[in-house]
């Protein structure tokens, strides 16, 4: 069975339960808005849930790492602002090294911007709100279709 996560409506309160899918962008099943699609994944999950209609901000992180401690509030905001926008996925290298080796993190937090399953760009440090809007601004106009 496909991994889930639980997303409460942030309009109405519902918990809404979303797989990964690669077409169209999560709803309230009560109130219909969009949802902030933030999802943890794993070695098993990870391929399913970068790919989406939508980019992807994939957040590669550790529990011990103090910038990603304190970046990863802004990633989670600037998710739930981004709603039907951007989906963000979460991936703890300790427990996925073999997908952090796959796309050469060589330091955390490091930032992909994938779209349709493609990595087009990547930052690699903590990064402050304003400057990670920006990047993504420029990142997702480059790269509109």
């Amino acid at each position: 069975m496909a991994q889930q996560t639980i997303v409460t409506c942030p309009n109405c309160g519902t918990r809404n339960r979303l797989r990964p899918q690669p077409e169209g962008v999560p709803r309230c099943a009560n109130c219909h808005r969009l949802l902030p699609w933030i999802v943890d994944a794993d070695a098993d999950s990870f391929d399913p849930e970068i790919s989406a209609s939508i980019p992807v901000l994939v957040d590669f992180w550790a529990p011990w790492c103090g910038p990603c401690k304190w970046v990863s509030p802004i990633i989670d905001e600037v998710g739930r602002t981004r709603a039907g926008e951007l989906k963000v996925v979460r991936l703890n290298t300790d427990d996925a090294p073999a997908i952090a080796e796959r796309y050469g993190i060589l330091g955390i937090p490091t930032l992909l911007l994938v779209e349709h399953g493609e990595e087009v760009d990547r930052r690699v440090g903590a990064v402050r709100k304003p400057q990670l809007e920006e990047w993504l601004e420029q990142q997702t106009a480059a790269h509109a279709r």
